[in-house]
């Protein structure tokens, strides 16, 4: 749970779940992550990553950390609330969330209420990204004016033959931030290059 809503997780990215008291997890807060097998996980609050709030978590007796791995990541998230593992069907969440960063799909619990199935090693890619551009945003600010501050926008080249599969791929990721060029085969994208070098 965040707050008063229900998200679903896949169960294979949950490494371990920590009830903790209040003490410990104010521990995990304070260092901004926690180890666990010799391995890093940085924390992360769910309703933080949802942008539901920006207040720290609630004081209670007790507080769940969910230690999260995925392909190249690994997060301890913290959450409100653990209602249980459940097996459920993933509906596909339709044309209109299905942009949306962060969710994998939609389900209907066993009460009958939907749940969002999320993706919480993506919302804190994001989360990070966002949070070293306003870093870097501030030390811009505070340099003297006349020093020159260079942003970089990381660029990606699409290359196929279809007009119709380099539009639509370079606009998905413009909306994620970034500089898309495109080439039409494999010799365009080589002469492309070779203005980049």
């Amino acid at each position: 749970r965040s707050g008063n809503h229900t998200f679903a997780l896949p169960s294979t990215m949950v490494e371990q779940v920590m009830e903790l008291r209040p003490e410990a997890v104010e521990k995990i807060r304070a260092a901004g992550g926690t180890d666990w097998l010799d391995v890093h996980y940085p924390w992360f609050y769910l309703a933080h990553l949802l942008e539901e709030t920006t207040e720290p978590p609630q004081p209670a007796r007790r507080h769940w950390v969910l230690l999260l791995k995925g392909a190249d990541r690994r997060i301890a998230l913290e959450v409100d609330g653990l209602v249980g593992n459940q097996e459920v069907v993933v509906k596909n969440i339709g044309p209109q969330l299905a942009r949306v960063s962060g969710i994998a799909g939609a389900t209907v619990l066993n009460d009958g209420e939907i749940a969002l199935i999320l993706s919480p090693l993506v919302l804190a890619s994001h989360a990070a990204r966002a949070a070293a551009v306003a870093e870097a945003a501030a030390s811009s600010s505070a340099r003297p004016a006349a020093s020159p501050v260079s942003s970089v926008t990381p660029t990606i080249m699409v290359v196929d033959d279809s007009l119709t599969v380099r539009k639509i791929t370079g606009r998905l990721l413009a909306r994620e931030g970034y500089q898309v060029v495109t080439a039409k085969d494999g010799v365009d994208a080589l002469e492309q290059l070779l203005e980049f070098v």
